[in-house]
């Protein structure tokens, strides 16, 4: 082998010239990963000084209001593009029509307004959906005999849930329940009470995916407390399927969505470029529960370094076209990049 080091092939292009320095190699990036571009999720309880593990996501807590502000002043010290709020409620105020979804008192709302009030300029999102509320941890009011949402009267009540979360401060309301027409009638709900300005981040592409379950357990949905299984697929989408996202896309943007989301993130990188060439609306990506797990048990284990898979996870999700990504690495990224 000695006598043929000097050998060498005829070629025009050596692609491998760019990656010679890391100079080179900065300046042929295609793809960057701001700590603007990235949402931390929040889970917020009840109480004063409580911070409480979700033992499903390491490193995650459930954080009363006040502590929830001192986290938030973290996160805009570090940069991070904005927060979305869980909320974990009493069991005791749960029912089966999700009635404290609608008191202007409840969890969420005051966490939103204590925000508000002392981070003017922070990006909240308001999820809206009634799983948090619900007995059966189903995302609509259930019809008994079907054990599938009412879809016109979740509507009704998702609208109604807008206005609350506008009123208290939010930035953005997240519909995640995946109903038919909510988008179009939480935009007239929000414009005929004066919140025009108010933006709808869309869970246009949210797929029935088995990588919820550490949210359900921070959130203290019922597949989490009862262990049982909650079948969702008569209403959020079929993972099988491609050409359907394209349909609830262009829905959700011609019924006046600003934003437009996929969740999962890491598991549905095509349907990412795909939602990215067919819009030309901000694209969304949350980097669920599960794959934040995955990510985290297995670097526990030794078996995978944590950094280089994060940031690898997170800047291919940037690369399939995510203009944002929500994600509970934001926090750990940012302080390490700072």
């Amino acid at each position: 082998m000695s006598d043929k080091k000097d050998y060498q092939l005829d070629l025009i292009h050596r692609p491998r010239r760019l990656r010679q320095t890391q100079s080179l190699r900065d300046l042929v990036e295609e793809t960057d990963l701001k700590i603007s571009k990235l949402i931390q999720p929040l889970f917020v309880i009840e109480g004063d000084s409580i911070c409480e593990p979700v033992d499903s996501m390491p490193g995650i807590e459930r954080l009363s209001i006040d502590l929830l502000l001192k986290e938030c002043e973290s996160l805009i010290e570090l940069g991070i593009g904005g927060v979305a709020l869980f909320p974990k409620i009493e069991a005791s105020l749960k029912c089966n029509m999700g009635r404290e979804a609608l008191n202007p008192e409840s969890l969420i709302y005051r966490a939103i307004k204590a925000l508000r009030k002392h981070f003017p300029e922070l990006t909240i999102i308001a999820d809206l959906a009634l799983d948090p509320y619900t007995i059966d941890g189903h995302d609509g009011i259930v019809e008994i005999a079907s054990q599938s949402p009412l879809n016109d009267v979740t509507v009704d009540i998702l609208a109604e849930m807008a206005v609350l979360a506008a009123d208290a401060g939010a930035t953005m309301v997240a519909p995640s329940d995946m109903m038919d027409g909510r988008v179009g009638v939480i935009r007239k709900t929000l414009d005929a009470n004066a919140f025009q300005s108010v933006l709808i981040l869309s869970y246009a592409a949210k797929y029935a995916s088995a990588f919820y379950g550490p949210f359900r357990d921070a959130v203290g949905s019922v597949s989490s407390e009862t262990g049982a299984i909650i079948d969702k697929r008569s209403y959020q989408l079929n993972p099988a399927n491609r050409r359907e996202v394209l349909l609830e896309t262009s829905l959700d943007e011609s019924e006046g969505a600003d934003i437009l989301m996929v969740k999962p993130a890491g598991q549905y990188l095509d349907i990412i470029r795909e939602v990215r060439e067919s819009t030309i609306l901000p694209v969304a990506a949350y980097q669920v529960s599960g794959e934040y797990a995955q990510i985290m048990a297995a670097s526990e284990k030794g078996w995978l370094d944590l950094k280089a898979c994060r940031n690898e996870s997170l800047l291919a999700i940037r690369r399939a076209g995510a203009d944002m990504i929500l994600t509970y690495f934001a926090k750990a990224y940012a302080q390490d990049i700072n």
